[in-house]
């Protein structure tokens, strides 16, 4: 379905990603109003198989890895974050990660109807315990802790229905113009970053009430349009 025609509004959200992190919070606690509203879409490095798949379609992943000076910036920038809002982060070291892990268990939660709580878990496991999300063993332990059969959980990678899935996900992200994360998405109206989240909700406020003078706020970005290669509290 094309951006002009699917009026759903998506979040694009990263198990990787700090602020997808704390946009994910923020969501749940602050405009719950949203939750059952919004489509949600895991964003995912691919490994070369799903990479290959997402070619084979017509698709290519619009990200590229961070420089080091830029990660570095993450760092300091998600510190200030944290400590504003009262939480401490417990950062992981991501050795060889596969991505598809996390990200196609939790479309395995989804479906359970455990996916909010799949979530919460995983940021727990990564940003609160420091450990090791591409390690099936502790997507295992989070299948356990939610009742869900641990190898179906932990292998979702594995399951030739589950890649198809992920690969119909990221062709959505190169169809969306999604080029980082948290990414918020309504038809053709985008914002990146955390720092977007507010005007994400009053843009979508402004379209339940007919405002016809209501101008597009100057936070959202068109396809089509250049973006600046800055920071909005956005991975990527």
């Amino acid at each position: 379905m094309s951006p002009a025609k699917n009026k759903t509004p998506r979040f694009y959200f990263s198990l990787r990603s700090p602020y997808s992190w704390l946009a994910y919070r923020e969501v749940m606690s602050e405009h719950k109003e949203l939750v059952d509203r919004l489509e949600w879409l895991p964003f995912f490095e691919p490994d070369p198989e799903s990479a290959r798949r997402l070619e084979e379609q017509g698709g290519r992943f619009p990200y590229s890895d961070m420089s080091r000076e830029k990660n570095r910036y993450v760092l300091q920038d998600v510190g200030r974050l944290t400590k504003a809002r009262g939480l401490t982060v417990n950062w992981p070291v991501d050795r060889a990660p596969v991505w598809e892990v996390p990200h196609l268990g939790y479309l395995v939660a989804r479906d359970h109807g455990l996916g909010h709580e799949y979530i919460a878990a995983v940021y727990r496991a990564r940003f609160g315990e420091g450990r090791d999300i591409c390690d099936r063993a502790t997507i295992a332990d989070i299948g356990a802790e939610l009742g869900i059969d641990q190898r179906e959980i932990a292998d979702a990678s594995d399951d030739p229905e589950r890649r198809a899935e992920g690969v119909r996900i990221l062709l959505d992200v190169c169809k969306d113009g999604v080029f980082g994360v948290p990414f918020f998405v309504h038809g053709f109206t985008r914002f990146w970053g955390l720092d977007r989240l507010d005007g994400f909700v009053e843009h979508l406020r402004s379209k339940e009430v007919p405002a016809p003078s209501l101008a597009e706020p100057a936070s959202a970005v068109a396809l089509g349009r250049s973006v600046e290669d800055a920071h909005a509290g956005g991975c990527g």
